[in-house]
């Protein structure tokens, strides 16, 4: 796609660091359209050298201030940040609180953080569809550590470990089976395991069915034992270790190879899901020529799985009509 002069302008302050620009640029990923295209193809080149750490876990962990705190701690040691939140929208108006975005304010201003919150706008997953985009600007202004925080919807945040390099899965004490909600997918997607409110009563416990949970799963050979620490995020206690450990990972992953294959599995699963987006989107547009194959499924003339791939054939057939603005 040809790039306008403000598109290359834009790109080039964003290269440069420039704050402004890179909101600029992340509002048109988010809106998405052809300018947006156009500006994350002048960035993907520049993009590929920041470490993404995925913070995922149940509500009222204490994600956002955890990601708070890592940016603190990685900010004294030089480090620049970036935070991508993602907060839930309302089904009805498509609108988000971005209490994330609240939360964590004062660290943007103080230590010179830069915050992005995004609205999930009908994305499953627990990220919404502008994450790994936003990612792209992020990673191109030059921000070396980026921190991606999901909404916090239990069992389906397993989107997170193709979208990041190192996953933290934060767990709290005093939410009920903690364990056994874990079990049906986020455990596994663990790169690190955070006790957070670790000062609380049953922490202890909590880490110790965590650590053998752990044991009865690992295998001959296994180059990464996920760690499981304690934090008091809202003290800022336990942080070191952890931005510790998340270096380590990033450390392994690049020594022993895994990290190839990983961001390998990563862009595999971005165009599958950019190419849904299309098809979404072209379905979309085909709703009104789409009628006469609905009114066939409706009388049980046609079942829906052929309606379905009739439906693909259309769109295949009118490939000008699909829309490039994802």
């Amino acid at each position: 796609m040809k790039a306008d002069a403000s598109v290359l302008e834009l790109a080039e302050d964003i290269l440069a660091g420039s704050d402004r620009a890179l909101s600029r640029g992340l509002t048109w990923v988010e809106r998405r359209g052809e300018f947006a295209e156009a500006l994350l193809d002048r960035l993907y080149p520049h993009t590929g050298r920041a470490h993404v750490v995925g913070i995922t876990g149940s509500p009222g962990s204490g994600k956002s201030t955890l990601a708070r705190a890592l940016a603190r701690v990685a900010r004294q040691r030089g480090l620049t940040v970036g935070i991508v939140a993602v907060d839930p929208s309302s089904p009805f108006s498509g609108g988000a609180i971005l209490g994330d975005r609240i939360r964590m304010n004062d660290v943007a201003v103080e230590m010179g953080v830069f915050i992005r919150s995004l609205a999930t706008h009908g994305a499953l997953g627990g990220l919404s569809r502008a994450v790994a985009d936003s990612i792209d600007l992020m990673d191109a202004a030059g921000r070396q550590l980026i921190l991606v925080e999901t909404v916090g919807v239990g069992q389906d945040e397993v989107d997170i470990m193709q979208t990041a390099h190192t996953v933290i899965v934060v767990n709290v004490p005093g939410l009920g089976d903690e364990i056994q909600t874990l079990k049906a997918g986020v455990l596994e997607i663990a790169d690190i395991h955070v006790v957070n409110k670790a000062d609380r009563e049953g922490a202890e416990q909590v880490r110790a069915e965590l650590r053998a949970m752990l044991s009865l799963s690992a295998t001959d050979g296994q180059l990464w034992q996920p760690p499981v620490l304690p934090s008091i995020a809202s003290r800022e206690e336990g942080i070191g270790p952890l931005l510790d450990a998340v270096a380590d990972h990033f450390t392994v992953l690049e020594s022993s190879g895994e990290m190839k294959q990983r961001r390998r599995r990563m862009v595999r699963a971005r165009l599958i899901r950019i190419v849904y987006d299309f098809v979404n989107e072209a379905a979309a547009k085909q709703e009104c020529d789409s009628d006469d194959l609905l009114e066939l499924v409706i009388r049980r003339e046609l079942a829906p799985h052929a309606g379905g791939r009739a439906l693909l054939a259309r769109l295949a057939s009118h490939p000008g009509r699909q829309a490039h603005n994802v």
